[in-house]
Protein backbone atom coordinates (compact mmCIF):
# COMPACT_ATOMS: atom_id res chain seq x y z
CA UNK A 1 0.00 0.00 0.00
CA UNK A 2 0.87 3.55 -0.45
CA UNK A 3 0.58 6.72 1.65
CA UNK A 4 1.49 10.08 0.61
CA UNK A 5 3.51 11.83 3.08
CA UNK A 6 2.95 15.67 4.24
CA UNK A 7 5.52 17.23 0.78
CA UNK A 8 3.52 14.96 -1.30
CA UNK A 9 5.50 12.29 -2.03
CA UNK A 10 4.28 8.82 -2.32
CA UNK A 11 5.27 6.12 0.35
CA UNK A 12 5.00 2.68 0.31
CA UNK A 13 4.34 0.96 3.16
CA UNK A 14 5.06 -3.22 3.30
CA UNK A 15 4.51 -3.53 6.95
CA UNK A 16 1.47 -1.70 8.70
CA UNK A 17 2.12 -2.33 12.07
CA UNK A 18 5.37 -1.73 12.06
CA UNK A 19 4.80 1.89 10.40
CA UNK A 20 2.41 3.06 13.25
CA UNK A 21 5.19 1.61 15.81
CA UNK A 22 8.21 3.66 13.97
CA UNK A 23 5.92 6.53 13.73
CA UNK A 24 4.80 6.84 16.91
CA UNK A 25 8.23 6.58 18.08
CA UNK A 26 10.05 9.38 16.10
CA UNK A 27 6.74 12.04 16.80
CA UNK A 28 8.38 11.88 20.24
CA UNK A 29 11.93 12.93 18.93
CA UNK A 30 13.06 16.41 20.30
CA UNK A 31 16.72 17.99 20.29
CA UNK A 32 18.08 18.99 23.57
CA UNK A 33 19.21 21.99 22.24
CA UNK A 34 16.72 24.99 21.68
CA UNK A 35 18.41 25.82 18.64
CA UNK A 36 16.12 22.74 17.02
CA UNK A 37 12.92 24.30 17.77
CA UNK A 38 11.58 24.91 14.23
CA UNK A 39 13.60 21.58 13.31
CA UNK A 40 11.40 19.79 15.78
CA UNK A 41 7.98 21.46 15.06
CA UNK A 42 8.39 20.48 11.39
CA UNK A 43 9.18 17.19 11.95
CA UNK A 44 6.57 16.51 14.57
CA UNK A 45 4.00 17.81 11.77
CA UNK A 46 5.81 15.42 9.26
CA UNK A 47 5.56 12.40 11.61
CA UNK A 48 2.14 13.02 13.50
CA UNK A 49 0.89 13.41 9.96
CA UNK A 50 2.17 10.10 8.57
CA UNK A 51 0.97 8.46 12.17
CA UNK A 52 -2.39 9.81 11.85
CA UNK A 53 -2.74 8.17 7.97
CA UNK A 54 -1.59 5.14 9.27
CA UNK A 55 -3.59 4.39 12.45
CA UNK A 56 -6.86 5.91 9.88
CA UNK A 57 -5.75 2.76 7.80
CA UNK A 58 -5.43 0.41 10.59
CA UNK A 59 -8.72 1.23 11.57
CA UNK A 60 -10.20 0.81 8.08
CA UNK A 61 -8.47 -2.58 7.40
CA UNK A 62 -9.76 -3.64 11.18
CA UNK A 63 -13.34 -2.44 11.05
CA UNK A 64 -13.69 -3.62 7.66
CA UNK A 65 -12.49 -7.50 8.78
CA UNK A 66 -15.19 -7.25 12.00
CA UNK A 67 -18.00 -6.37 9.46
CA UNK A 68 -16.82 -9.26 7.38
CA UNK A 69 -16.78 -11.39 9.69
CA UNK A 70 -20.22 -10.30 11.36
CA UNK A 71 -19.97 -8.76 13.80
CA UNK A 72 -22.37 -5.85 14.96
CA UNK A 73 -21.79 -2.39 15.93
CA UNK A 74 -24.40 -0.96 17.87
Amino acid sequence: MHITDLNGCPIEITDLDKAIKITAEFKEYRHKNESSTEFDKRKKAYWTDMYKKLTAIKFQITTQKLHSNGYKFF
